[in-house]
């Protein structure tokens, strides 16, 4: 048979298993007496098309074991896939339809195939915020509704907004693209309303049906029961349920929860596939209950865009293991910071004082809307004319301080616009003062030189005099709207602005709203996302320890992806390995009625660097005497290192080495040592209790200990135990635009300090994995301790040619009390034995050992809010 011939037979072989599992269309061919040759080659490359899927790297995904692999991907002759592929194309490239291809790709073949007699089974697709989880489930719908599935039904958050929203789309994406092939029972103007005769929709094979339901008690309710009606047409009715914010309302509520379950148990073949950014609460459920929501099918992290702003790209984050610190993103210089004695001006301090709040036109908020405008402009400039531009005002989530902003912001409007278009020296100054130091701080993405001011000032007034400024929240009549043309808009809103909705063209986010809650915080990031052509606009004003959360989170969020990667390498499922969510002294990774089955997860600094980078520096009698402490601990044991240690050959000017201290000296000092409450790493009880552990089982008895200085100048201003000296180190601090009084350094140690006790191969190109290796073989079960004494009072450097010398942007002098800082880093080699002794650590994950209980009464989430925004008014309206 020649290949046209060969080509034909496996077109016919792919129709076939629309209808039946790949072993089931193999036996038919037998059963045709199909040549063996034949079905050989049907078999092969079916085997080479699933397998090609299902051993991508990106997106990472972990499935269930033994899975049947029956998806081979988009073929001729389909209708929904080209349809959306060629609509994507318009206003995406090639590379980024590309991604979304693939990713939906892996995303169906996790699914069951929709000829498979009975399936409830559960996944995950994480996303990032505001990055295009609705285009992947849009792909996935077109491509699972090519190979047989026939109901969609789209969970959509909890307010009207959203549901509207992702309903629009999925008319325009969807049905609009296929209309014969489709038949809505859900419409953009109202939520979920019966039809009558459900058998009769259920029944039919020539259409597809597509629901786009709100997760409201009432809706729900309608939706089970009239599903109920048509039990014997749901046998073979393939469906795919799209859970979009799956954290929200689904996991551990009263009502929602349960009424979810009951639909999802009407139906004999679905699939539930949870979305979000935010999977905290989604990982922490108790995997024992089968009809509950842990994604013990599958879990699959989608890939971001090389231009996505997300926490790590805007904050920075910490260095997960074996990462060189000095590679780890520090954040754009893009957050400005709010002061705290503005806090009180811009929100109210408690719940009692909301009636009487009107917020003033503090420093912050006034910079904020000015950049905003000065943004816009510059993007009109750019031809950006044509599209939104947003301001997002988060301060509360109580719709009546929403409404105090408006006359603040009209009142800012109005003197701005009569001053540009009055040509006010004060006005159009304090507009050229911005311009200037914004547009220094960040350039454009294309390295080309930033505008000038003259070109944003032609395109200011009719920037400034053109912007609306809507209360977005359920009450208000005024809402956002990005269908009827251009609009700049500056939006005050809480709950509503907070969740899966999309404000298109955000510019400036001014956040002062609350949140310990790390799903909570980060679901109102809607900076977040992608900013195509204006990468360097984007301005973010919140409170310093805000600040400082998002960067936490970017390291949590950093860290559960690699997790799931550690599935993927060691052959594991969801429900062999529980992803563990690192915690927060002051945060709650999701509500406790999310974690009630929640333990703590064990950890280990096997192979690991634990250095100092916070360091106190008031100049107060307490950050005085905090440093007065740490030098004493250094004292102390420098000076046990020289009497019960030997000096190292490798001693030599600016650095020493001591080789074989005993254990009790480096316990006693990480008892006496201060690491900073911030270094969660680093917890004093944390690094002295594994020490301990490991000690007792024979590993870690024995020290080295390092001093790393710079080569002195003279005769050294650092005197050591053996009579030499060295010189204080430089190391500056993030500048955050604000006094803070804690300074952030980031990075302690050099990139080859690590290897100050081992012999290195010459021309070995160093990095932390190769350390980790020498370290395994030179020192397998010896610590190393390295001390670094900072000059306290250093400049920040400069670098560039002579006589163009710059300071290092975003950095500012340590300026911390005293004239030496003492900073630590502890060295861990990887355990001999292989497998390392965990201490309990500030981690949470699903307990997968546990029995699930009897279950008793949960918290409900708090959507109250939420769930007066519904259709028609008062809850059960439709």
């Amino acid at each position: 048979m020649g290949n046209p011939q060969m080509d034909a037979a496996w077109s016919r072989y792919q129709s076939m298993l629309d209808g039946m599992l790949p072993h089931e269309a193999t036996q038919q061919l037998h059963d045709l007496f199909v040549p063996d040759e034949v079905i050989e080659e049907m078999v092969r490359r079916h085997e080479a098309a699933t397998t090609e899927i299902a051993t991508l790297r990106e997106p990472l995904a972990v499935g269930r074991e033994n899975a049947v692999r029956w998806y081979a991907g988009p073929r001729a002759g389909d209708r929904n896939w080209p349809a959306f592929e060629k609509r994507l194309g318009r206003h995406l490239d090639r590379d980024e339809v590309r991604k979304i291809d693939t990713a939906s790709d892996r995303v169906v073949a996790m699914l069951d195939h929709p000829a498979t007699p009975t399936f409830r089974s559960r996944g995950l697709v994480l996303g990032h915020v505001q990055s295009g989880k609705t285009s992947n489930f849009t792909a996935v719908c077109c491509k699972a509704a090519d190979r047989g599935y026939r109901m969609f039904i789209v969970l959509s958050g909890v307010t009207n907004s959203l549901r509207r929203q992702t309903q629009t789309r999925l008319i325009r994406d969807l049905v609009d693209l296929n209309p014969p092939l489709w038949h809505q029972i859900t419409k953009a103007e109202h939520d979920f309303q019966p039809p009558p005769n459900a058998q009769s929709f259920l029944a039919s094979k020539d259409q597809c049906l597509l629901l786009v339901v709100k997760k409201n008690g009432p809706v729900l309710k309608k939706l089970r029961d009239w599903l109920e009606e048509a039990r014997e047409q749901l046998v073979n009715c393939p469906t795919l349920i799209i859970d979009d914010e799956a954290d929200q309302a689904t996991i551990a509520t009263r009502r929602i929860n349960p009424l979810i379950r009951d639909v999802i148990g009407r139906i004999p073949k679905v699939c539930y596939v949870g979305y979000t950014a935010t999977p905290f609460a989604n990982l922490l459920v108790d995997p024992v209950d089968e009809e509950d929501f842990y994604p013990r099918d599958f879990i699959l992290s989608l890939p971001r865009g090389d231009d996505y702003q997300g926490p790590e790209t805007l904050f920075g984050r910490n260095p997960l293991d074996l990462e060189d610190p000095a590679e780890v993103p520090g954040g754009l210089d893009m957050i400005r910071t709010i002061p705290d004695d503005e806090l009180a001006l811009l929100r109210p301090a408690k719940r009692s004082a909301i009636p009487d709040f009107a917020p003033e036109e503090a420093s912050s908020l006034r910079r904020a809307v000015l950049w905003f405008w000065l943004a816009t402009a510059a993007r009109h400039v750019r031809g950006q004319g044509d599209g939104h531009s947003s301001m997002l005002i988060h301060a509360h989530s109580d719709t009546r301080v929403h409404d105090s902003y408006q006359p603040v912001l009209q009142a800012l409007r109005n003197e701005a616009a009569h001053g540009v278009r009055e040509d006010d020296p004060a006005v159009v100054g304090e507009f050229r003062d911005l311009w200037d130091e914004e547009s220094r701080r960040v350039t454009p993405q294309d390295g080309g030189p930033p505008l000038d001011f003259a070109s944003v000032r032609a395109a200011l007034e009719p920037v400034v005099s053109g912007t609306r400024i809507v209360m977005d929240h359920y009450r208000s009549t005024d809402r956002l709207d990005y269908d009827s043309g251009p609009v700049n808009v500056i939006a005050v809103g809480g709950n509503t602005l907070s969740r899966g909705l999309t404000l298109e063209g955000l510019v400036v986010s001014f956040f002062v709203r609350s949140s310990n809650v790390y799903d909570t915080l980060l679901q109102m990031g809607r900076w977040f996302g992608y900013r195509p052509g204006y990468e360097d606009l984007p301005r973010i004003f919140m409170p310093a320890e805000t600040r400082r959360w998002f960067t936490h989170l970017a390291t949590v969020e950093a860290e559960m992806r690699v997790e799931i990667d550690r599935y993927i390498t060691e052959h594991l499922t969801p429900l062999d390995m529980a992803v563990r969510i690192r915690s927060h002294p002051k945060m709650k990774v999701t509500s406790p009625a999310k974690s009630k089955g929640a333990v703590r997860g064990a950890a280990s600094y096997g192979g690991q660097l634990v250095e100092t980078r916070y360091f106190p520096c008031e100049k107060t009698a307490e950050d005085e005497r905090w440093h007065a402490d740490n030098a004493a601990a250094v004292s102390r044991l420098l000076a046990a290192a020289h009497r019960e240690g030997t000096l190292d050959a490798k001693t030599r000017a600016g650095r020493a080495l001591w080789r074989g201290i005993p254990v009790e000296h480096v316990l006693a000092f990480v008892d006496e040592y201060r690491f900073h409450p911030k270094a969660l790493d680093a917890a004093r009880d944390l690094l002295g209790g594994y020490i301990g552990k490991r000690s007792k089982a024979g590993g870690l008895v024995s020290w080295n200990v390092g001093v790393v200085g710079k080569r002195p100048a003279g005769g050294g201003l650092i005197g050591l135990p053996h009579g030499g000296a060295v010189d204080p180190v430089v190391r500056t601090r993030l500048d955050l635009g604000v006094s803070d009084p804690v300074a952030d350094i980031k990075t302690l140690t050099g990139s080859r300090d690590e290897a100050l006790d081992l012999d290195i191969p010459e021309g070995e190109e160093v990095n932390r994995s190769l350390l980790q290796r020498l370290r395994t073989s030179q020192q397998p079960e010896r610590g190393l301790i390295l001390l670094y004494p900072i000059d306290a009072k250093a400049p920040v450097p400069v670098r560039g040619a002579a006589g163009q010398e710059r300071a290092v942007a975003g950095r500012a002098p340590l300026d911390a009390p005293g004239d030496i800082v003492w900073g630590a880093a502890l060295v861990f080699p990887k355990p001999t034995g292989g497998v390392d002794l965990g201490v309990e650590y500030d981690y949470l994950q699903a307990d997968l050992s546990r029995v699930f209980p009897t279950a008793g009464e949960d918290e409900d989430e708090d959507i109250s809010v939420l769930e007066q925004d519904l259709d028609g008014g008062p809850e059960g309206a439709a």
